[in-house]
């Protein structure tokens, strides 16, 4: 392996074998950790013997390495390297050898992915075997008994169901990985990839937590920023030498993502501690010993990370003294490789060790404790709307990330000399707020008890945030300040074309399919057992939140929005869409006013709430809250297309006008010759009709 610097020399780079130590450094540190967390005591009443007692955590490893590798190779494969070489590259290849005209950095990445992915799927398969025999307290065994209760587990206990799902989206990957090469298909695997650390999420260690919805949502973010970190920085060393005059814009790529996700690991990872450790105290038992050490690695590749933007990526867009450079590129690369194998071995250790107080039970649970999780909050009062919170973090992140891309896009403009309008910025930070209260405030927290509390957050979801979003205009904003890129990689400003211009953008965004969505949803999602999922489930209830956000938003931006979408309706059909949908949910809220079935019955009357309305009487106020302010906003909404529609006239007008000054009412003397012509037609004057007579 070498790279050819500018002036013909070629930088050494290191053999393959520190990859090897890297991950004997892994195993060493999970086995370590494990025994000092106490992990590898045998059982009080059953023992799944040694083998499952040591191994189930160096498994965990191999497993979590494998995936965050592939995850890595495929960000990087369809966002972050070139696809093909340059044409000087390839006329250079062509007289040297037949080549494919492939980037050498985009096969290794590829082979790396594909091997990764295998690997992933096999470990899943024996995380399997490790974690039933773990729980079961068997020795692992090819008997037909072991054999029996394994297919159990799989098929019967959502554990096993998890990890089975985690197999085959790993082995579908794997299968993706050897016939897919466009960058648009890879970051479809990269998102399917991805998707497979959800169940991984949903049984994690922090799922466990007595906030057990928030421990989900920071464990996600974690796993999010582990995978694109370390999996981005295994990629990197993957690619090594063969990127290139691609290295410099290569390594900036990565950079940026490294701090993004190192910022969003840091983070999630202070959040599971304040969840799972009482503070200061639990630092001190082996589970906070072990999770200091995981954060002090942590911090410390931050800081290499930090050397690495200061140092390595200025060496490299200068090439000045390649050998240097390129000494400290690897230098770089390996510490951090071998810290973050450490701090893998340290993560895979914590979620073998119980944390102090962990496996104690509540001696008795309340009704609302057993079907929400959650203590029943107190009665509902006016203040409590805005002093009641229950932090949803998955969503907080999303508005301060959505927050900082904004902001800094605005900034960006700014300096170049470019104006944004304020007040668009304004909107689109008020809009986040409202997300942050609706998701996390007392309409989120009353709305699991309370139907009406429910439909103000639903309404507020889709009627009231996305407003302030859509005005805000964001993807006219990334499209004026992201920089095109010419070296053959799709970077956001191209894949927000991609995605603006696509056949699946073309119908979500039609607007007859989001008047549709819009109204008929509602109906099809209370109707259904969807409702029932999304109170029961927390993955359910994201997911709602994401329908519900998703659906306003497209429906706004067809009506309001400025952003560019494949097809807009013409403002009289606005109008008569906003009607329509406005009729509908005034029918869907009399409905509920008047219905004397129950929805849920076994949720909301089993909550054992002895405050407020009952639950019918409470559905039927939820009806009167949907129609109410249902129907207020798109009032304003259809205000502001009317205003719109007015202001397009007037635009059309002046450029009418303007037009008839420059070629001087040419098209009106040319209309008026037309209509002297048909005059002449239809009324033929006395010289027509003489000749006529002649004839």
């Amino acid at each position: 392996m070498a790279l050819k610097s500018p002036a013909g020399r070629r930088e050494a780079s290191p053999k393959p074998w520190w990859l090897g130590v890297a991950g004997l450094v892994a195993v060493v540190i999970v086995v370590a950790a494990t025994a000092y967390g106490r992990g590898v005591l045998p059982a009080e009443t059953r023992d799944p013997g040694a083998l499952v007692r040591w191994g189930y955590g160096v498994v965990q490893t191999v497993h979590n390495i494998s995936a965050a590798a592939t995850i890595g190779a495929l960000v990087f494969a369809a966002f972050i390297v070139p696809p093909a070489l340059s044409r000087p590259q390839k006329r250079k290849q062509a007289s040297q050898d037949a080549g494919s005209g492939e980037h050498p950095a985009f096969t290794r990445l590829m082979v790396l992915a594909s091997a990764a992915s295998l690997l992933w799927t096999f470990s899943a398969i024996a995380v399997i075997v490790f974690s039933f025999a773990d729980i079961a307290g068997v020795p692992i065994s090819g008997s037909r008994e072991f054999a029996a209760q394994l297919a159990s587990y799989i098929t019967e206990l959502p554990t096993g169901s998890a990890w089975l799902w985690v197999v085959i989206i790993a082995a579908t990957v794997a299968t993706a990985t050897f016939g897919l090469r466009s960058p648009a298909r890879l970051a479809a695997t990269a998102v399917l990839a991805a998707g497979g650390l959800v169940p991984m999420i949903l049984i994690g260690h922090a799922a466990g937590g007595t906030d057990h919805e928030q421990a989900i949502n920071s464990l996600g973010l974690h796993l999010i920023g582990v995978s694109l970190w370390f999996g981005g920085l295994i990629a990197l060393a993957a690619a090594g030498t063969a990127l290139g005059k691609d290295t410099p814009a290569v390594v900036q790529r990565f950079s940026t993502l490294a701090g993004f996700a190192f910022t969003l690991v840091v983070a999630s990872g202070l959040i599971n501690a304040a969840i799972r450790l009482d503070l200061p105290s639990g630092l001190a038992s082996p589970y906070g010993v072990l999770l200091l050490g995981k954060t002090a690695g942590a911090l410390i590749l931050g800081g290499l990370g930090l050397l690495h933007r200061r140092r390595l990526i200025p060496a490299l867009a200068a090439a000045s003294g390649p050998g240097r450079s390129g000494l400290l590129f690897w230098r770089l690369i390996i510490v951090e490789v071998l810290i973050m194998a450490a701090v893998s071995g340290l993560a895979a250790a914590l979620s073998r060790t119980p944390p102090p107080g962990g496996q104690d039970i509540e001696p008795a649970l309340t009704p609302a404790q057993i079907l929400t999780g959650y203590p029943l909050p107190p009665e509902l009062t006016p203040e409590r709307w805005f002093t009641v919170w229950r932090p949803d973090w998955l969503w907080i992140a999303v508005a301060v990330i959505a927050a900082f891309l904004y902001l800094r896009a605005a900034t960006l403009l700014h300096r170049r000399g470019d104006t944004w309008p304020w007040i668009r910025s304004v909107l689109w930070l008020v809009g986040l707020a409202a997300l942050v209260f609706f998701t996390s405030g007392g309409p989120s927290v009353y709305g699991r008890v309370l139907f009406s509390a429910h439909m103000v957050d639903h309404m507020a979801l889709t009627m009231i945030v996305p407003v302030f979003l859509v005005l805000g205009a964001p993807v006219t904003l990334a499209l004026r300040a992201l920089a095109p890129r010419h070296d053959g990689t799709k970077g956001p400003r191209e894949w927000i074309m991609v995605l603006v211009h696509s056949s699946p953008a073309a119908v979500l965004t039609h607007p007859l399919f989001v008047a549709a969505n819009f109204a008929g949803s509602i109906v099809l999602f209370y109707y259904s057992d969807a409702f029932g999922f999304a109170l029961r489930e927390h993955a359910g209830h994201e997911l709602m939140t994401a329908h519900f956000l998703i659906t306003g938003y497209l429906f706004i931006l067809s009506m309001i929005g400025t952003d560019p979408v494949p097809r807009r309706a013409p403002y009289p059909l606005r109008l008569l869409l906003l009607l329509a949908t406005m009729a509908f949910h005034a029918f869907f809220g009399v409905t509920l006013m008047g219905s004397t079935t129950l929805l849920q019955p076994e949720w909301f009357t089993r909550l054992g709430r002895d405050w407020g309305l009952s639950p019918l009487a409470d559905q039927q106020m939820g009806g009167a809250i949907t129609w109410g302010i249902g129907e207020v906003p798109t009032l304003l909404i259809a205000i502001g297309v009317a205003i719109m529609w007015s202001r397009s006239d007037t635009r059309e007008m002046r450029r009418t006008d303007r037009a008839a000054d420059r070629n001087h009412d040419a098209d009106l003397q040319a209309y008026n010759a037309m209509l002297a012509q048909l005059g002449e037609r239809t009324y033929p004057g006395p010289g027509a009709r003489d000749r006529d007579t002649q004839t």
